[in-house]
């Protein structure tokens, strides 16, 4: 009989309603679904809504979206890592707001 080896998914990661790989944040803000992109897999450009500044393809960075939306395209926004970590102290600038 053939062998079958399987993942084993360990202990629940937040994935929440089908999102993949995300897991779940909590903040002052709410509740967020956030996905970490490697630089090599990052292979467009993009806006940070922290700095208002552009994430050039090849940076690493982070994506995240409102937990309630469940993934929602529209709500998803990429993140510098530190202006992430910071969105408490900054908040989205006027762009995004």
């Amino acid at each position: 009989m053939p062998r079958h080896n399987r993942r084993d998914k360990g202990p629940d990661r937040g994935l929440g309603g089908g999102v993949g790989w995300a897991r779940t944040e909590s903040g002052p803000d709410g509740d967020w679904l956030v996905r970490n992109v490697a630089g090599s897999q990052a292979t467009k450009h993009y806006r940070c809504p922290g700095c208002d500044h552009e994430i050039v393809p090849g940076t690493p960075h982070v994506v995240a979206w409102p937990a309630d939306e469940h993934g929602s395209s529209a709500d998803r926004r990429h993140w510098h890592q530190g202006c992430w970590s910071a969105r408490s102290r900054r908040g989205p600038t006027r762009r995004w707001s």
